[in-house]
Formats: C-alpha cells, sequence, structure tokens
C-alpha cells in the first residue's frame, strides 16, 4: 500500500515522499529511504527495497531530497548539509504521524548522509548503509574534472549519469568540510553496512572504512555481485531480506494483536478509529487486512474499497466453483481468471432487471478460463459459474439485521 505525501522541510520548501504502508498490518515501526546522488525516491533500488520492507511490516517513507523529483527547490543551490537537514526533517514529519522512524537507510551517498543524520533523530535505533562512501568528499572523485571550473566560476554545468547537473562551489566546500566517517565512534546506533565487492562507483575499501570506525553493534553484509544502483530486483530484494531480519534484532516490527480486532470464528470483524478517516483494520475469521476509501472519497487508498471486497468475494468464489465442478468432471480446465466490476445504473437502461424505476447495482463478471476446452464446456462453465454461492446470495432477498453492543 503506497500513499504520496508532501512534507514542509525547515526552509519552507515542499518535499515529495511515497510511504509504503505494510498491506494487512498496523505499523508498528517506521524507516526513512535516502535516495543516492542525484537519484530520486523513484530509483529502482529504494522503491524495490521499500516495497520488500513493507511486506516485511515496516512504514517506509522514501523522499526526494530538495531541488530533485518532484520536491521544491534549486538543486544547484543545495548540498550535503541540505540533505542531511531534510532527513532530520522528514522524521520529524513521520514523528508528526505517530511514526517515529526507528531505522534510517541511505543508498550510495544517501548511507553518507544517514550516518550524519541518525545522531540528530532520537528514535533512530539502527542505520543500514549500501554501497556508501565513508565521506562525503568521495563525490568530489565524480568531479575532478570539473572542479577548476566550479571553483573559480562559482558554479558549473556538469554531467552525471548522463543527465546535466549545475554544482556550486559552496556544495563542494560544505563536502570538503564534512567529517562524518570521523564521527563514527559516537553514532550510538547498531549500524549494517552492506556493499559490493564489485561496485565500481564506491570502493568497497569505504565499506570497510565505515566498518572499521563504528563500534558495536555492527554488521557488513556482502552484496555479491550487485552493480551500484542494484539494478536487478533480485538484488535489492535480498538486500532488503538481509536488512529486515538484522532490523529485528534493535526494533519492533511485527504488529501487535492488541491493537488488531479479535478474531470471531465465522465473523468478519472491522475496527476504525475515527482519527484515522476511513481506513479500518479487518479481521475475516482471522486472516487480516486493511480496508480503505480513495481520497476522491475522503480515504488514503491504503486498501480495497468495501465494494472491491464485495467484487472480490463474487470472483473468488466464481473462480473456486468452477474449478471444483472441473475437477469433479474431469473437465480440461486449467486455469480461470475472474474480473468483476460493479456500478450503478438507471432500472430504464437495464433490459434483465425486473425492477423498472430508481437505480440498480449491476456486477459485470468477466470469466477467462484456460485449457483444452471445446465450445460446449466453455458454455456449460458459463452456465455453472451462476452457481456461485455468492453470486447466489447477491441475487436472493437479503436481511441484515442490527444489534448494538455496550462498552
Amino acid at each position: 500500500m503506497q500513499e504520496r505525501i508532501t512534507f514542509k522541510n525547515r526552509r519552507g520548501q515542499a518535499l515529495a515522499g511515497v510511504l509504503h504502508h505494510p498491506a494487512g498490518k498496523e505499523a508498528h515501526a517506521c524507516a526513512v529511504f535516502a535516495h543516492c546522488f542525484t537519484c530520486t525516491k523513484n530509483n529502482k533500488a529504494a522503491v524495490r527495497i521499500s516495497e520488500a520492507l513493507a511486506s516485511d511490516g515496516l512504514a517506509v517513507l522514501r523522499f526526494d531530497f530538495t531541488g530533485l523529483g518532484q520536491s521544491e527547490g534549486d538543486f544547484s543551490n543545495t548540498h550535503f548539509s541540505s540533505n542531511v537537514d531534510d532527513l532530520v526533517d522528514a522524521a520529524a514529519f513521520m514523528s508528526s504521524r505517530d511514526l517515529p522512524p526507528s531505522l534510517l537507510i541511505g543508498h550510495s551517498l544517501g548511507g553518507t548522509a544517514v550516518l550524519a543524520a541518525a545522531p540528530e533523530v532520537e528514535s533512530v535505533a539502527a542505520v543500514a548503509t549500501i554501497g556508501s562512501p565513508a565521506n562525503a568528499s568521495h563525490i568530489l572523485g565524480q568531479l575532478q574534472e570539473d572542479l577548476p571550473a566550479i571553483e573559480s566560476q562559482g558554479r558549473a554545468t556538469v554531467n552525471l549519469a548522463g543527465r546535466p547537473f549545475d554544482i556550486s562551489r559552496d556544495f563542494v566546500e560544505d563536502v570538503r568540510t564534512q567529517s562524518v566517517c570521523e564521527n563514527l565512534p559516537n553514532l550510538r546506533k547498531a549500524l549494517l553496512v552492506m556493499h559490493s565487492p564489485v561496485d565500481e562507483v564506491v570502493s568497497i575499501d569505504q565499506a570497510a572504512l565505515i566498518y572499521s570506525q563504528a563500534k558495536h553493534p555492527k554488521s557488513f553484509v556482502s552484496l555479491d555481485d550487485a552493480d551500484h544502483l542494484m539494478t536487478h530486483d533480485g538484488d535489492s530484494i535480498y538486500a532488503a531480506r538481509m536488512l529486515s531480519a538484522w532490523a529485528s534484532r534493535f526494533i519492533v516490527i511485527e504488529d501487535q494483536e492488541k491493537d488488531l480486532p479479535d478474531r470471531v470464528p465465522g465473523a468478519a470483524v472491522v475496527r476504525g478509529n475515527t482519527s484515522e478517516g476511513m481506513m479500518v483494520s479487518v479481521n475475516a475469521d482471522g486472516h487480516r487486512f486493511i480496508a480503505d476509501e480513495p481520497p476522491a472519497l475522503g480515504g488514503s487508498g491504503l486498501g480495497p474499497t468495501p465494494y472491491d471486497l464485495l467484487g472480490a468475494a463474487l470472483a473468488g468464489c466464481t473462480v473456486m466453483t468452477l474449478n471444483y465442478f472441473a475437477r469433479r468432471e474431469n473437465l480440461p480446465l486449467e486455469q480461470v481468471e475472474v474480473s468483476v466490476a460493479h456500478d450503478r445504473l438507471h432500472a430504464e437502461d437495464c433490459v434483465t432487471c425486473e425492477k423498472t424505476s430508481g437505480k440498480i447495482d449491476r456486477f459485470r463478471r468477466d470469466i477467462s478460463v484456460r485449457g483444452d476446452l471445446d465450445e460446449e464446456q466453455r458454455n456449460l462453465l458459463l452456465k455453472i459459474a451462476d452457481r456461485c454461492p455468492v453470486h447466489k446470495t447477491l441475487e436472493n432477498e437479503i436481511t441484515v439485521v442490527n444489534h448494538m453492543s455496550k462498552d
């Protein structure tokens, strides 16, 4: 589940981010992800790692630093220190949403930035770097040919990863004054260093420097054949899984049973806090997930809508019914896929409806089957679809009996 958010940094600029919520769980821990130099929050590694961590129960915020991606500001007026400030401001924003970050993650120079920001965020218990240099000044190696022009002219346009960026003299002077590595003994946070031995942008020697300077608890994970940008999905997912397992020793990731509705056998129990808008927690006979409405209807779009769930019930029941029938009758059916859409229309526009006035609810069910089936067998399956128990329930007369329980 993803939520697009914006928050203001200390300079009043709006920074754009995406908050990953764990599907079907209430998040009890939060991480902030810092992307690589001149990248954006939509960098492939940032997205894949955030998604994987959210599937393990973490809420993860990835955002664009000032002047990059969809965030406000001029990149040419930013520097390493402003990135650190943005990270601290992102942490404060999450704290304002009652999700103070307990984990900071940084990729490449973003990792160096989280090392610098971590001491300023009291809630942080653990820090992880991925392919990160030990000091911000390492980035100057990529600017070597352009440094004379930057220093003599005050700023210059340089080519980084095939894109032009304006780099100022202030940026160069700022990274030269940073002493991130020297301050690592005072980090006082658990540290995970992840690095590929074949990284051609940031040498693994930088990881060794970070690790040697930091104090325990600290860990190192080799990313084997991964490239610097972790362009292969498998590398990002592996890093996320290792990160999640490691972080669980220092932060509480799993959802707490007391915050979710109790199971009632054979019933669906739904709980919603008025302060959380439309979002509700569902316990359907022991299976937990979140339901919500889209932003246009006052929700946050963090889960399926009630009508989505109703459509899914009809679709799921149809697939189960057809598969059961095919197995019983030895039909050469291999797979069934059903999509269900719901809408409301005027009764006079419905040629198959008994009702002639007002509006009616209509479910459009599209059934796709795969297998060596002849036309007669396909037509038979289409008729059997109407025997789905949920289908019958929706077409029968329904009575809802209410009972208000006391606290």
